[in-house]
């Protein structure tokens, strides 16, 4: 007899059935344990990565002259000096001054703790004697220190000319050893004071943009989490030495991740509130963010990795070093997430917006309308908030804006030319009090600017008569001795001002190694000024036409070789990163007239932010010029951080684009982003703002610069600029593709 159930598919469970289909066991197995195993994955890699935000600093360095490329010439210098002494020493300087003259118990006493630190330390080799100055006010020594705990070694120094010191008599340690000190002194706060200070103005940002306690902290960890990760791979980088990295490449590093991290946590977090409006399951709500903001995350994130790789192509080891470094901080932003914080808030649901938990709404209600489309009429916007306001600001009056925006911008990257990237003294770097700074300021008053830390010069040994009369003749020179390992000071006055061969020279010779001599020639300007840079390009001219062989390095010749090949990278990178970000945006866009107009708006606000800073550096902080990198950083963190805040809002516009049309999609993107790109943009300027708690001047005006110029770009440029530009151009942005999308 035929049965009169009902049937049913074999795949298909019966409406009534209670036992969980075996597919369903498998997909609830899987939603608990996928997010759990990422859940603990981050954890252990935040365990394994967390100590090393102490030991980091183990493996970076502060030296100029290990960035250089060896082909330069101080790098040659730096190299073959090795043959002519037996350590690595820095040499810090002594200066005891009294005003009025010295007296001869200063002399004594003088001589009395330069014996006590030859023979008890910090020294390394043999001090000099002191050396009077003509005014027969001061008194100078040369103390090599060496080359490790710099800091400790000049307290040390300065503790012992402090001990016992007559009344009235003044001391300093200066030199190299003394401002390496105070750029080891001043990256000291890299560790802790600048990461504490970035974490906790983003957390009040975060406390303020979510208001939500549980928020904020989820986003910190993704933050804490990523930078936890770059860490752990970059300090291996460097420690098997595939890296060079230094005090100022370690701390854009953890800001760069902390607010990248921040970025991308928020771009996910508005997704997956939104989309928890529009589905009642955390796991639907998961997959609908995660649909909608993998792509502008990752292709936001590719675009500051190609920008970033674009430094490769530089000949300075520590803006080499910042590319992969940065874009390694990158990857683990991108990676913690879309991957950390969609599993904890997957686990922690709408439980994560408490108080003001998002609630589903089952009629589908959108929370934007543009009205008014396609019916001949200007289409306006219905909707709530600030942005909502803002966009029908736009539609209002897109040409009137974009035109004024525009002109205001102009006339702020007029200033520009102002800003002078050229280079800085040495004793300007470190901001604040500095003993290096003072003695430097004084030793020049009494002695030769360029005492302690003389041109060196290497000279074939059939060529030094020639060699010494030519560095003789150049004007900018005291004088110039040879070194002698058998001579008391360690060195052979020579020319035509030096002493007879007798005495304590007698017989004694210039150290010969490779067939060369090493001479060092004393200049009359501070061995870190634009006057002994000048001095040292004549020495180097000067030098060829005797004998094409010598080499001029120093201390003054590697400030000068690093400038030049700083500005030579800008001049090659900058050209370079507008290229190949033009091209990745044609290809997420899938146009080429949108990629060109976005790009020339990022690089005008770029110039602008330029333009201002070199107002508030030279008219309200007084600084005296910068590193010829600055406005090289400045432009790849703008540029590619600008861009990513471009991506965010037109990536939207062209997914409303698609659905709405051309200007409805713009006033629909820009009020569905506004809150969120804002909010990443303090976030972001916040980050790179904490920067300016590290007293180096690099750091301070980089920190303004790409906190402003983030500032800037969107709040202003993002937010009025783009949109009304691509409003008022209409349908024909998505050229060549335009036609498939309407109007």
């Amino acid at each position: 007899m035929p049965s009169s159930a009902p049937t049913r598919p074999r795949s298909a469970p019966w409406s009534g059935d209670t036992r969980p289909p075996r597919r369903s066991r498998w997909a609830t197995l899987l939603r608990v344990l996928l997010p759990a195993l990422l859940i603990v994955g981050w954890l252990a890699v935040a365990g394994v990565g967390g100590p090393y935000f102490g030991k980091i600093s183990e493996v970076s360095t502060n030296d100029q002259s290990s960035f250089l490329p060896e082909s330069t010439e101080s790098t040659r210098v730096t190299d073959l000096q090795g043959e002519f002494r037996d350590s690595d020493a820095i040499p810090a300087i002594v200066l005891l001054v009294r005003e009025g003259g010295l007296e001869p118990a200063d002399r004594a006493w003088a001589e009395e703790t330069v014996a006590s630190v030859q023979d008890g330390g910090p020294a390394e080799g043999r001090l000099s004697p002191p050396i009077p100055s003509e005014d027969g006010e001061a008194l100078q020594v040369v103390v090599p220190l060496p080359d490790g705990e710099v800091v400790e070694d000049v307290e040390a120094l300065s503790d012992r000319f402090a001990q016992d010191r007559p009344e009235g008599l003044q001391a300093y340690v200066t030199g190299p050893a003394g401002f390496t000190a105070d750029l080891v002194a001043g990256f000291e706060g890299i560790d802790g004071l600048l990461l504490g200070v970035a974490l906790a103005v983003v957390f009040v940002i975060l406390l303020v943009v979510y208001r939500s306690p549980v928020l904020p902290v989820l986003v910190l960890l993704t933050s804490v989490f990523a930078l936890s990760a770059a860490i752990l791979v970059v300090y291996w980088l460097a420690a098997n030495d595939l890296v060079t990295i230094s005090g100022q490449v370690q701390g854009i590093l953890f800001i760069l991740v902390v607010g990248a991290a921040t970025d991308y946590s928020l771009l996910y977090t508005a997704r997956y509130r939104d989309a928890l409006l529009h589905h009642r399951g955390r796991a639907e709500a998961t997959r609908a963010a995660l649909k909608g903001s993998v792509e502008p995350i990752v292709a936001s994130g590719a675009t500051v990795i190609a920008g970033l790789l674009c430094l490769l192509l530089s000949d300075l080891a520590s803006n080499q070093a910042l590319g992969p470094v940065a874009s390694v901080g990158i990857v683990m932003s991108i990676l913690a997430a879309l991957s950390f914080l969609p599993a904890v808030l997957y686990a922690t649901g709408r439980g994560a917006f408490w108080p003001f938990r998002p609630r589903f709404d089952a009629s589908g209600t959108e929370r934007v309308r543009v009205v008014g489309h396609g019916t001949g009429h200007r289409p306006t916007v219905e909707g709530r908030g600030v942005w909502a306001s803002v966009a029908r600001f736009v539609a209002r009056a897109p040409r009137a804006i974009w035109v004024v925006t525009t002109a205001v911008l102009l006339v702020l990257a007029g200033f520009s030319t102002q800003f002078q990237a050229t280079g800085v003294e040495q004793s300007e770097l470190v901001l604040g009090e500095s003993q290096a700074r003072d003695g430097q300021e004084a030793l020049a008053e009494h002695f030769p600017g360029g005492s302690g830390s003389p041109a060196v010069v290497l000279v074939p040994t059939g060529s030094l008569d020639a060699a010494v009369a030519a560095v003789e003749d150049t004007e900018g020179v005291a004088d110039v001795a040879a070194v002698a390992n058998d001579s008391p000071s360690g060195i052979l006055p020579l020319g035509e001002d030096a002493p007879p061969p007798a005495g304590p020279f007698a017989g004694v010779q210039p150290t010969e190694a490779e067939g060369l001599y090493q001479l060092q020639a004393t200049l009359f300007d501070a061995a870190d000024s634009p006057a002994a840079e000048q001095t040292v390009r004549e020495l180097r001219e000067n030098l060829s036409a005797v004998d094409e062989e010598i080499l001029v390095g120093g201390t003054t010749a590697t400030n000068l070789d690093t400038n030049e090949t700083s500005i030579a990278d800008r001049t090659l990178i900058i050209p370079v990163i507008l290229v190949v970000i033009t091209l990745i945006l044609m290809l997420l866009l899938r146009s080429v007239l949108a990629p060109v107009l976005l790009i020339l708006t990022t690089v005008i606000s770029f110039f602008s932010a330029l333009g201002v800073s070199a107002l508030v550096f030279e008219h309200v902080l007084g600084l005296p010029g910068a590193d010829p990198s600055v406005p090289l950083f400045g432009f790849v963190f703008l540029v590619a951080l600008g861009i990513d805040y471009n991506i965010f809002l037109m990536s939207r516009v062209r997914e409303e684009s698609l659905a709405h049309g051309t200007r409805a999609g713009i006033l629909r993107g820009l009020t569905l982003t506004g809150g969120v790109i804002t909010s990443a943009g303090i976030v972001l300027a916040a980050t790179f703002a904490a920067l300016a708690v590290i007293p180096i001047m690099f750091l301070v005006q980089l920190a303004f610069i790409v906190a402003f110029g983030v500032l800037l770009d969107a709040l202003v440029v993002r937010s009025l600029l783009v949109p009304a530009l691509t409003y008022d151009i209409g349908r024909a942005i998505w050229w060549p593709a335009h036609r498939r999308i309407e109007p």
